[in-house]
């Protein structure tokens, strides 16, 4: 029986957006994931940004953006661990759920960039595979430069559109994967609106609904 294969998506989703979408649904179907795991964090280690919503809000908004995508599931591990979110704790803590099933960690190549500074960031590249996946405005091939030398080895090049087989699986730990991103960011929706202009195509519409109602990211 073949091992499942999960995808991890964690972020701040602040808010989640189509872009988090598209991206999740394209690399699942690329690496035939069983599902993909969107984790919200409670206490992003790296945001210093001062207007983010609360844990409950940010994952309500997320369970409502993937209750129409039947493979994307909205987790609240790291919500309920009530404390900052690490990703090597997290990762200890999936694989005990799943325990037989191959991990894969969706980020994109801004934050694989800065894996150095992550708490035990070796022990977490030992815990599952990585999939990094291109954004606008960052070169893809710099994620080759974010590692010592000794990684060189494990990095797999997947820039074409097809699905990766299991020949590659068992070859690299590290992917670097191409995909129509769209230019979307957290910061700019936020923006919109404090400022009274339309999101409306930038996040799904029940997202759009919650934020309004919930008055979120306005002065």
């Amino acid at each position: 029986m073949e091992s499942q294969r999960i995808g991890l998506l964690g972020g701040t989703f602040n808010p989640v957006h189509e872009g988090h979408l598209q991206a999740a649904e394209e690399v699942r179907l690329r690496f035939a994931l069983s599902q993909v795991l969107f984790i919200p964090s409670y206490i992003p280690p790296h945001k210093q940004t001062t207007d983010i919503a609360l844990p409950e809000d940010r994952f309500a908004m997320v369970e409502l953006a993937v209750r129409s995508h039947p493979q994307l599931v909205a987790s609240s591990l790291e919500i309920e661990a009530r404390k900052k979110s690490y990703s090597v704790i997290t990762l200890n803590k999936l694989k005990a759920i799943y325990a037989d099933a191959w991990i894969f960690f969706i980020l994109g190549v801004d934050a694989f960039l800065e894996i150095e500074t992550w708490k035990s960031y070796r022990e977490v590249l030992e815990q599952c595979r990585f999939i990094v996946i291109s954004r606008p405005g960052f070169d893809l091939a710099g994620a080759r430069e974010a590692l010592p030398p000794e990684y060189a080895g494990k990095i797999g090049d997947c820039r074409g559109a097809g699905s990766v087989g299991d020949d590659l699986l068992s070859r690299f730990r590290i992917f670097l994967v191409s995909i129509r991103a769209l230019d979307i960011s957290s910061t700019e929706i936020r923006s919109r609106v404090r400022a009274g202009r339309p999101i409306h195509g930038l996040v799904p519409d029940p997202v759009e609904e919650y934020i309004h109602k919930k008055n979120l990211y306005q002065e």
